[in-house]
């Protein structure tokens, strides 16, 4: 049996892509009947576009962690934390799945680890690809996710949403179940 899904491919990575990627990823979760949204945001402003759009699912707002960028800093909104949660979304804010200790240990002894490497990997198919597949693994770890059945993960290329898959997720411990099934969105890189 075979199976026909559009893609998007966008000429160029970025924001601007968002609510096409938002658009396409709600008609995909209708047509599957999958409720839980993953969605990577920074500063929050995808993240309430997201519940937005989704509205009445089970949207995981996955965020940087605390002192990603400076030390003591949050770059997730006081404004947008609100809208998200009022608007039925929950916020996730842990330790990256691709960069957490070991990312300390390039740093300080010039060395990669394996999960940097993973990542490096995975943005063969574009930061957006990479950030799909580690919220989803954040989300599952955290318990937001159920790692036996399908959801749907949104992420971008530095800010916004522009890429967008159907995955089944799996836990760090088990990252080789993690199961890529559709790829909804992505940039076209060339």
């Amino acid at each position: 049996m075979a199976l026909t899904v559009p893609t998007l491919y966008f000429d160029q990575p970025g924001p601007h892509n968002t609510e096409e990627t938002l658009q396409a990823a709600r008609q995909r979760a209708e047509q599957l009947g999958i409720r839980t949204i993953l969605v990577a945001s920074t500063t929050g402003e995808t993240g309430v576009r997201a519940v937005q759009t989704f509205r009445g699912y089970n949207v995981v707002v996955v965020t940087h962690s605390a002192g990603f960028r400076a030390p003591n800093e949050q770059e997730l909104l006081p404004e947008n934390r609100a809208a998200i949660e009022s608007g039925g979304g929950r916020i996730l804010t842990c330790q990256h799945a691709f960069g957490g200790i070991n990312r300390a240990v390039r740093r300080k002894l010039g060395t990669y680890l394996t999960d940097e490497i993973i990542a490096f990997a995975l943005r063969t198919f574009g930061e957006g690809m990479k950030v799909c597949i580690e919220i989803a693994v954040m989300a599952a770890d955290a318990g937001l996710v159920r790692v036996d059945e399908p959801c749907i993960a949104i992420a971008g290329t530095g800010r916004g949403a522009d890429t967008a898959i159907v995955l089944k997720p799996a836990n760090a411990q088990s990252f080789f179940d993690l199961r890529v099934m559709e790829i909804l969105a992505k940039p076209r890189l060339g």
